[in-house]
């Protein structure tokens, strides 16, 4: 850990870290599927389809650059290599044959489930040894995929 004024214990803020850091490197592995669907979507409705990847992505951007700068702010080190990535995330490997709207559609939103649910897990976490901050992101990561999977899922016509 590198020296801080951050008042919370090491111990705290060293746990801090590594669930940051599994989660940082499940938000990049979730980016990367994400643009993987983007570029390879076909169907009728391809341009909103990939339009909304896009925006999907840079939301799943933005959520790692949030997760790493709060582990850099512990004091610790983020973990956001891409080879980093692929050996620590938690989701199912994306099919890269995938390659209609439908198909990719699903294959995103499962991806997006799995985040979330885990993202809804580290708030419980982290609150209970003790750093509500870190909570309080999960909670917000939470909410912003949760909205992400309705975006998608509001793709598919209802059965």
């Amino acid at each position: 850990m590198h020296p801080t004024h951050n008042t919370l214990s090491e111990n705290i803020r060293t746990q801090s870290v590594e669930l940051l850091n599994k989660h940082l490197a499940a938000a990049i592995d979730l980016q990367a599927q994400v643009k993987q669907a983007h570029w390879n979507v076909r169907g009728p409705t391809f341009i909103a389809v990939h339009e909304l990847f896009d925006r999907v992505a840079g939301e799943v951007g933005a959520y790692s650059d949030q997760l790493a700068e709060r582990a850099g702010g512990l004091g610790g080190t983020a973990h956001g290599t891409v080879q980093v990535a692929a050996e620590r995330s938690f989701l199912i490997p994306y099919d890269l044959g995938v390659a209609d709207e439908n198909s990719h559609l699903f294959a995103v939103s499962v991806a997006l489930a799995a985040f979330g649910q885990s993202a809804r897990e580290a708030i419980g976490l982290s609150a209970g040894f003790g750093d509500v901050d870190t909570s309080d992101l999960f909670t917000e990561v939470s909410r912003g995929i949760d909205r992400q999977l309705w975006f998608v899922e509001s793709q598919t016509a209802p059965k």
